[in-house]
């Protein structure tokens, strides 16, 4: 069987259309009804985003995270402040967040600050995550060189013995916020002319128009 060419894959996005008039004022609106239709169509892990951030050096890095909360304030995730994504955020408070819900032919592009999230909130999240997840954030010193696999397991096992049942949120671990002033939405449209709907913040509102695929 002959290896398929890249330049051949290609596929017509027909599923539904994004037009300025039945989209929401207000796009946090637009993105929850958004992110709801995915969560409802099971899809798998609509909670997932690629976030991007801007190093000192000015080189762009990505990763995927999950977004673990989202109203008027802006979108909320959780990770290790000495990650190389927290380092970077130190640097350059700005990100970029990415949703791409395949099976809906769906994208959702977000821009904005980011600063970090209270330390009540970090602690009332933490509390919620299961205990070997409560373990593993004192157990991985995360991007940083480690020898081998045997370097987590055995901090898992120190900081599981130490902590037992209860072990507190670690202080380098906690969220953050995106509070965004730009939005993107874009829906997949036959022949590659998609549908796509920018919302910016001016003054305080948010400015709508379309743009070109």
């Amino acid at each position: 069987m002959d290896k398929p060419s890249l330049a051949e894959l290609r596929k017509s996005y027909e599923r539904a259309e994004l037009d300025e008039t039945s989209c929401a004022d207000d796009p946090m609106r637009q993105f929850s009804t958004w992110l709801h239709e995915a969560i409802q169509a099971q899809l798998p892990e609509p909670n997932a985003m690629t976030l991007a951030t801007v190093g000192p050096n000015g080189r762009p890095s990505t990763r995927v995270v999950l977004i673990k909360g989202c109203d008027a304030r802006g979108i909320v995730w959780f990770t290790n402040y000495e990650s190389r994504k927290g380092r970077e955020l130190q640097t350059q408070p700005f990100a970029a967040l990415q949703f791409h819900w395949v099976e809906l032919e769906r994208v959702v592009r977000i821009e904005g600050g980011v600063t970090r999230i209270d330390a009540q909130e970090s602690d009332a999240y933490y509390a919620t995550r299961p205990l070997d997840s409560r373990i593993g954030a004192w157990a991985s010193p995360q991007s940083q060189p480690i020898a081998s696999r045997a370097v987590l397991v055995t901090a898992a096992a120190k900081f599981a013995a130490r902590y037992a049942l209860n072990p507190p949120r670690p202080p380098h671990w906690g969220g953050y916020r995106l509070t965004p002033d730009r939005w993107e939405f874009w829906q997949g449209r036959r022949s590659r002319l998609h549908d796509r709907i920018c919302y910016q913040l001016a003054d305080g509102r948010w400015t709508r128009q379309r743009l070109a695929p």
